[in-house]
């Protein structure tokens, strides 16, 4: 099994950023009720998982987590106009990006993991979380894969247990309230813990700053080009 683990982190998060742009492309120009609409968020169903899994990651082993909140969170305002423009065709919206619920999935770990409070206070502050995640893009689950990956770091195999939970669950509320092209299209989900869990080496790559940052620039401003082509704004 060890020979399959070809990818480090840099790599994998690269494929996410391409199924990303295919991702929403799709949304943009393509039927959703298509095989071509279904085939292509297949792929970008990719994308939440591993960055909900890299956000752990950056959790674990950043020498700062108020440095990387304050990051997330500046992030996730710029993004906000972008974001709101490519789903509506306006701004302002209460339509914001991902990295605002991967900001809200890093305050839920940090709450949890660090907050000295009373078990039933950070239970009530989790739900609230979660609520305020219905505002964002992979909704409730960019907040769960990256909290189970810290809560549950030394159990191999309760973490990837609740990992799989958060995916089922995933693909039956796309079942649910968005039709079965979705739902169908939301087993790309697997194909991306396939790849963390066995292709994945544990190495970072590179460390130069323009992997650190590409993502967050990339993010909003892929964003702001399909709005404009989308709705004829050039």
């Amino acid at each position: 099994m060890d020979k399959i683990r070809v990818l480090n982190r840099n790599q994998i998060k690269y494929i996410a950023i391409i199924a990303m742009v295919i991702d929403h492309i799709a949304w943009a120009f393509v039927p959703l009720n298509s095989v071509q609409g279904a085939a292509m968020h297949f792929v970008g169903r990719l994308t939440g998982p591993i960055m909900g899994f890299f956000l752990a990651e950056a959790y674990l082993h950043t020498r700062s987590v108020p440095k990387l909140a304050l990051r997330l969170g500046i992030f996730a305002l710029i993004s906000w106009y972008p974001f709101s423009l490519f789903e509506n065709g306006t701004w302002p919206t209460t339509d914001f990006g991902v990295i605002y619920t991967l900001f809200l999935g890093l305050i839920a770990v940090w709450m949890w993991d660090k907050a000295k409070i009373e078990e039933w206070m950070k239970l009530l502050i989790f739900i609230g979380i979660l609520l305020l995640s219905q505002f964002g893009d992979w909704v409730i689950s960019d907040v769960l894969w990256p909290f189970f990956m810290v809560i549950y770091k030394d159990d191999k195999i309760r973490k990837w247990y609740w990992f799989a939970g958060v995916c089922v669950y995933s693909i039956i509320n796309s079942f649910v309230s968005m039709g079965v092209y979705k739902g169908i299209a939301q087993f790309g989900i697997f194909v991306a813990m396939f790849i963390l869990m066995f292709m994945y080496n544990g190495q970072r790559g590179s460390g130069h700053p323009f992997h650190k940052w590409f993502f967050y620039i990339f993010y909003p401003l892929h964003l702001f080009v399909l709005a404009l082509i989308r709705y004829d704004m050039i």
